[in-house]
Formats: structure tokens, sequence, C-alpha cells
């Protein structure tokens, strides 16, 4: 077993930072897309993935993983949109177990709405208070972490799989 390389004094500011803020920055987004629209920033995230695809349609499974939700988190997550009738779910012909979901002309008159809130909320919020080439940063660093976590979830040879 290898030796734990604990974090540094910056290191371990930085992260704590990081947590807080990130907590903090999407506590307040989701609370003010659910006071405007009534729907939280896991419904509006759905409907944006939605929307950046072909007839505003994706499989479940893919949209899970776009999402970054459980299978299950998602699976509840459209329900509960379904009977708002912002979306609806249909099995794929060419694929006796997929099931695809599309959003309904509902779900897109209430993103068209939200979004200018979420927007204004993330540059108040964070983008404003950063100069580009912070942003730039942030960016790099967080493509980087991205590409990371999603190769350990791709390895089947991972321990946690």
């Amino acid at each position: 077993m290898s030796e734990t390389r604990w974090l540094s004094t910056v290191d371990q500011k930085s992260w704590r930072s990081f947590l807080t803020g990130h907590q903090l920055l999407t506590a307040q987004l989701d609370k003010e897309i659910r006071e405007e629209h009534g729907i939280g920033m896991p419904e509006y995230e759905i409907l944006v993935r939605l929307s950046e695809h072909e007839d505003r349609t994706m499989r479940m499974a893919l949209l899970a993983s776009d999402t970054t939700m459980s299978r299950s988190r998602l699976t509840h997550s459209v329900a509960r949109m379904e009977k708002k009738c912002l979306l609806e779910r249909f099995a794929i012909p060419e694929d006796g177990r997929g099931v695809n979901c599309r959003m309904t002309e509902a779900g897109w008159e209430l993103l068209t709405a939200a979004a200018p809130t979420h927007v204004t909320g993330v540059r108040e919020h964070l983008v404003d208070l950063l100069d580009p080439e912070e942003m730039a940063v942030l960016g790099r660093i967080f493509t980087k972490v991205t590409a990371h976590m999603r190769d350990i979830d791709a390895d089947p040879s991972h321990p946690c799989d």
C-alpha cells in the first residue's frame, strides 16, 4: 500500500474554496431558476441537453451520461417532467430495449423562458467576477478534470466498476 500524499496547505485551501464556491454557486443558480420558472438546475440541464440534439431527442442512457445523473435519478426526473408535459419518452423502434426522451413544445417554451434567468445568474455570479484569462483557465482546468473522470468511468477494470 502506498503512503498517502497529503494536500499542502495551499492545496487544501484551494480545494475547500472550490467546494464551498461550487456549492454556493449551484445553490444560488438553482434558487433563481426555481423561483422564476418552477424547475431546478437538474431539470433545466435536461432541457438544455435535449435542445442541443436533433428533434430535441436523446437516448435516455446518453442523456444520463451527458447530465452526469445516474440512470435512476434521470428516470425519476424525466417522469416528473413528463407529468408537467415538458418531456415524453418512447421506445426506439430499431432497439427493443432503448428509450428516447424528447422535449415537448411546452418544454421548449419553458427552456426559452428560463435561459435568460440562468445565463444572467451565471454571468453575475461567476463570469463577471473573473477576467477573460481566468475564465479561460477555468475552462482548461475543468476540461482536464472532466476528461479524467470520464476515462475512469469508461475503464472496465477500474475498482469502482
